[in-house]
């Protein structure tokens, strides 16, 4: 088990739309400075910077077509930018040495937007795909203890292991992509619209199991979302990405109070306001 499997004490005064800052500006997990990423004509991120603090929920939003996930993907080395440096935990995810890009994929875990889940195999054959390719002189009796422990802690019962993902509703679906995620003990954890499609108590659930297990576990959320409530739930901070940039990047406080079309449409509308109201009511 990796550092991030040791338990950690649950942060104080942990109340919604209040979360602590985590870390410092000397603690970072992520780095990205001067990113640029463009397909054809069009420039998705010029000059772009944003910092990720070790253990913190960095929530990340931004209209449609700003580039959060191609944001994600360069970050993990699945989209390589025109310019620009980006370290995760100080590696560059596009190094030529294939030793310091596998440190990367040892220490991360991707929930994508779907799930991404093999449909032909089993939820527990899904959760097992990382061990195997990583770890592929393991025990098979150790390997399924592991792979049953993920499905466990993504709150799935144990017999959902033996289902396939078409046998499984969205909910679960979600909960087995995270278990998959999870399957390293990833020291960083990025997690693309995991509430999407899902109803509000579905949504509330899934957003206080991360919250659970990233307190136990220690490690780092990069979570895009247009979900508010999960911004006001378990956010520490909010990057907003506008205009080719990272715009702010700070607790949720400061960000409502940022002078952006955007940002006060975004913050200030009918449910933004309401998602204000109930993180003030909790």
């Amino acid at each position: 088990m990796s550092p991030a499997a040791t338990p950690a004490k649950a942060m104080p005064n942990d109340t919604p739309g209040n979360r602590p800052e985590v870390g410092s500006d000397d603690d970072l997990a992520i780095t990205v400075r001067g990113l640029v990423n463009q397909f054809g004509d069009q420039v998705v991120h010029l000059n772009l910077d944003l910092d990720v603090r070790r253990g913190e929920i960095l929530g990340v939003v931004g209209g449609s077509g700003t580039g959060k996930s191609v944001l994600m993907r360069s970050i993990l080395g699945l989209n390589h930018p025109r310019a620009g440096q980006i370290r995760v935990f100080g590696v560059d995810p596009h190094s030529p040495d294939d030793a310091q890009r596998h440190k990367i994929e040892l220490n991360s875990g991707v929930l994508f937007q779907d799930g991404a889940l093999f449909s032909s195999l089993t939820v527990a054959e899904n959760v097992a795909v990382p061990l195997k390719e990583h770890y592929k002189d393991i025990d098979h009796e150790l390997r399924e203890h592991l792979v049953r422990l993920k499905i466990r802690l993504a709150g799935l019962p144990d017999d959902a292991g033996d289902k396939l993902p078409s046998q499984l509703s969205g909910g679960m679906r979600k909960r087995a992509g995270l278990a998959r995620a999870l399957a390293l003990d990833p020291d960083l954890l990025f997690l693309d619209e995991p509430t999407a499609g899902l109803d509000p108590i579905g949504a509330a659930a899934f957003d206080q199991l991360i919250l659970t297990l990233q307190q136990s576990l220690g490690f780092t959320v990069f979570l895009i979302t247009h979900d508010l409530d999960t911004l006001y739930a378990i956010c520490n901070r909010i990057a907003v990405l506008a205009d080719k940039q990272v715009l702010i990047n700070a607790p949720i406080r400061a960000v409502e109070k940022f002078d952006h079309p955007w940002v006060q449409q975004y913050f200030h509308g009918p449910r933004g306001r309401a998602a204000q109201q109930a993180s003030g009511e909790k």
